[in-house]
């Protein structure tokens, strides 16, 4: 009995303490629930949620704007961050930079933005200013929103291919990637198209009866005659000039009276116009208007009958069996049969394909300079700088109607209209006598102005300006050029407008001026346009630097950027010597020789059709050209020869020969060249580069001499040094102040692009061995067994172990160009490995074990 009494004992305990529990788990629960249902609870979470949505909507919208000043300082590492956190431009910071950036880099793109409302939605709710409101339908109409919206926009953005940000987000992005290979281009829309009709049918009644009235509509514009478009108004463009009357006295005016009077003449005969025109934006290009939806195909006729519910005509069947064959179509003669068919299956080439995540340098890179957007007037020294030249030319009996000054970044301009009767040639005669009025360091006079009825005079400003990289490089006009193939951001005018040429156009270019004078900051500016605007698939450069110090800085772009010769030491990758400025000349010629083979053989005429038909799978790269020649994308060529008459005076013909022959030809295969001097005389400058170099750059000069060898013309002798140059094209002359690039923001650029993704090796050039190189040439297609690739046992395994030994097939598997994989076939031939080229077919593998290959590479001394 005891025990009995002290087990029921024990078990009432238990159930109590269990009791307790509950209650206490209950009280708790109850507690939490009246807290989160508290409205002063509610009124706090709702407050913080549309806080954290306003701060995320300012963040979004400020990164659409400052995003790609941003992007740079957010790939940095976390220590880095944190101490660029200054450079950050959005309007929320650090951390709202991060926070835009998860949502269109990472999340859902520019649909996030509907997540962001959402939440503002429901804390509003949540606040009781918003009282009645759906909020499971809310989140499940947004849900399929974004969704969808990513998707669509992941997979327009991989047709068209621009944008600096990823506007469907990584879900985007990944989603229309998986659809894209699974369906195609073709199928990917029908499934977007039709997931949204029926979204619509389920969620809006009236969706089908607002479908059948619009195709009544449609149905009903075939019997409307169509309206007269109406012919919009243009509107006026107001004059922006600012013209104020200055009179002149008949006395000329001394250093102790005033350059500007006050008092007004009667006479408009003795009165000077004086005008300075004001810095004006550019305002930005209309969008086009949308095109009318297209007309749908024509109602059937009464008389026709539909094809409802009639019975199809029944026939009889056929009486012997047809047998189906079904025959496998090679890729190889799509290309011939039916190029289109192939494009439509495997899509439009994609150079960028193989470094797909490859970013473009942002603008943080850049230095930004203090009154970098317009250059700052100082109107009383251009008033009196007008009234001297006005003082000087009446001193010698010259009368002018008007002057007008156009302010630039380091001279300004002086347009005077001389009265009727003055001759030209006396206003020129009086340069020396202007610039002595002046205390000038020198003036040029444009006498006339091109396409005006003016005569131009130039004058240095008291204080220039520095033109910014920036500046050039953030405008809308290079931002926003499509057309030039080869763009290039080289300055400012006079009348302070970004001045661009396209390379592709010009064809070659020339850079001459005195030492000291701004010759390597202007080829630093023209290689700077080039990264912040081509992809490495699209560019290739060849440098040659005889100082050894101009383009080192650039050694880290060997993979990326830089061309070269095959076994090229990377350190080597900058060309500095003689011998091998000579080989990679004559390798330039033979590459050049390549292209128009390949041109040529594709029926184009220049390298932007070739491309062009690459790209539309309209040329098998399988296909054998020459001499293990195949058909590829072709990048273009720019090759920058720093101070080539250095090799001219230790080489002569050897090189000049080759450069006459690039400048010659390769315009039409993408090869440009640019060479820059300090020595600009008729030996270095010869007949030769000047017939083939139309567009040139001089800097200042020595003398007229060194002017006029350079430009065909005076001028440049009287520029003011640091970057001002004069560039003669087209048949005109223009003065252009060249942007400064420091040697800073050359480092931060080549570094920005040199940590990313990168090809295996340099753009191969063709090799070349000259008489004085390593023994006597090689005969056209035989091969040195004693020069072997360095992955030539690489290769040969590969090709015993897979049986196959195509040259396309070695570009793929090792990510080599044509011209080495090429070279690999041939040691691969020579050696015994495959046998010869059969064409589409490929080789044949003759070594059928790898203990058979071993003991081959053993006699060859390979390992």
């Amino acid at each position: 009995m005891p025990r009995t009494t002290n087990k029921s004992t024990g078990l009432a305990g238990e159930r109590s303490s269990e009791r307790a529990i509950r209650v206490e788990k209950t009280n708790w629960w109850q507690a939490t629930k009246a807290f989160l249902e508290d409205r002063r609870t509610r009124m706090v979470i709702g407050v913080l949620l549309f806080t954290f949505s306003v701060i995320a909507v300012l963040a979004y919208v400020s990164f659409l704007f400052t995003g790609t000043y941003d992007q740079s300082v957010l790939s940095m590492e976390h220590a880095e961050r944190i101490a660029n956190r200054d450079t950050i431009r959005n309007i929320i910071g650090l951390p709202g930079a991060h926070l835009a950036h998860f949502m269109i880099n990472g999340a859902f793109g520019f649909v996030s933005i509907l997540l962001v409302l959402l939440l503002g939605v429901y804390s509003l709710r949540l606040m009781h200013v918003v009282k009645e409101i759906r909020a499971v339908y809310l989140f499940c109409i947004s849900t399929f929103w974004v969704l969808w919206g990513a998707i669509v926009l992941g997979f327009a953005q991989q047709l068209i291919g621009l944008g600096v940000f990823r506007w469907g987000g990584a879900f985007g992005a990944w989603a229309a990637d998986e659809m894209e290979r699974t369906l195609n281009i073709t199928g990917t829309v029908l499934i977007l198209l039709v997931v949204l009709v029926i979204f619509l049918i389920v969620t809006d009644p009236r969706f089908i009866d607002r479908c059948k009235a619009f195709g009544l509509w449609c149905a009903n514009l075939f019997t409307r005659k169509p309206r007269e478009p109406r012919n919009p108004s243009e509107p006026g463009d107001p004059s922006s000039e600012i013209t104020i009357d200055i009179p002149v006295s008949e006395e000329p005016i001394t250093n102790d009276q005033s350059p500007i009077t006050n008092d007004s003449s009667p006479e408009p005969a003795d009165e000077v116009t004086f005008t300075i025109d004001p810095i004006q934006e550019e305002e930005p290009e209309q969008e086009p208007e949308p095109e009318p939806e297209p007309e749908p195909e024509p109602v059937l006729d009464e008389e026709q009958e539909p094809l409802g519910d009639a019975p199809l005509p029944v026939e009889e069947p056929v009486k012997e069996e047809t047998k189906l064959k079904i025959e496998e179509v090679n890729e190889d003669e799509l290309y011939t049969k039916d190029p289109d068919k192939l494009l439509e299956k495997l899509g439009p080439y994609d150079p960028r394909k193989d470094l797909e995540f490859f970013k473009f340098p942002s603008l943080n890179l850049l230095k930004v300079y203090d009154n970098e957007a317009a250059p700052v007037i100082n109107e009383e020294e251009q008033r009196a700088n007008g009234a001297r030249i006005v003082t000087t030319l009446r001193n010698y009996g010259i009368e002018i109607e008007s002057i007008k000054a156009t302010v630039g970044p380091t001279v300004t301009l002086y347009e005077i209209v001389p009265k009727a009767g003055i001759r030209v040639a006396k206003i020129q005669a009086l340069e020396n006598d202007i610039m002595m009025s002046l205390s000038a360091t020198g003036i040029r006079i444009i006498a006339p102005m091109p396409g005006k009825g003016t005569i131009g005079i130039e004058v240095p400003n008291e204080k220039p300006q520095t033109v910014s990289m920036h500046s050039v490089i953030a405008s809308k006009r290079f931002q926003d050029e499509q057309k030039m193939k080869l763009p290039i951001a080289y300055g400012r005018t006079i009348t302070n407008e970004v001045f661009m040429f396209d390379l592709a156009k010009t064809p070659h270019l020339l850079v001459a001026g005195a030492t000291g004078t701004g010759k390597s900051v202007a080829i630093n500016a023209i290689i700077t346009s080039l990264l912040y605007k081509k992809h490495p698939a699209e560019l290739k450069l060849v440098m040659v630097d005889p100082k050894m110090v101009e383009f080192a800085p650039y050694k880290p772009l060997l993979k990326h950027y830089l061309a070269a010769m095959p076994d090229t030491d990377p350190e080597q990758i900058v060309i500095t010597d003689c011998d091998r400025v000579i080989n990679t000349l004559n390798s330039l010629v033979i590459e050049m020789e390549n292209r128009y083979k390949l041109l040529m053989d594709a029926g184009v005429r220049n390298l932007e059709d070739y491309n062009d038909k690459f790209v539309k799978r309209r040329l098998n790269p399988n296909k054998l050209v020459a001499d293990s020649l195949h058909h590829q994308f072709l990048p273009y060529i720019v090759i920058i020869i720093d101070e080539y008459g250095d090799f001219i005076m230790q080489a002569g013909k050897q090189v000049e020969t080759p450069i006459a022959r690039i400048t010659q030809k390769a315009r039409a295969v993408g090869m440009h060249m640019i060479l820059a001097t300090q020595r600009p005389s008729v030996n270095i400058v010869t007949g030769v580069i000047k017939a083939n170099i139309p567009t040139r750059i001089a800097l200042r000069t020595q003398s007229v001499i060194d002017s006029r060898t350079v430009l065909d013309a005076k001028g440049a002798e009287q520029l003011i040094g640091r970057g001002d140059s004069l560039y003669a094209g087209n048949a005109s002359i223009t003065r252009v102040q060249c942007a400064f690039v420091d040697t800073p923001e050359v480092d931060a650029i080549v570094g920005h692009i040199a940590k990313q993704q990168k090809f295996r090796e340099p753009y191969q050039l063709p090799e070349y061995v000259g008489e004085g190189g390593e023994g006597e040439a090689l005969a056209p297609g035989s091969v040195d067994m004693k020069r072997l690739d360095p992955m030539f046992a690489d290769v040969a395994r590969y090709v015993v172990t897979k049986q196959e030994g195509s040259t396309s097939r070695l570009q793929r598997a090792f990510e080599i160009g044509y011209n080495r994989a090429g070279k690999l076939s041939d040691q691969l031939e020579a050696a015994g490995v495959v046998g010869p080229n059969k064409g589409p077919k490929g080789r044949d593998v003759l070594i059928q074990d790898l203990d058979q290959l071993d003991k081959l590479l053993e006699e060859l001394g390979v390992k």
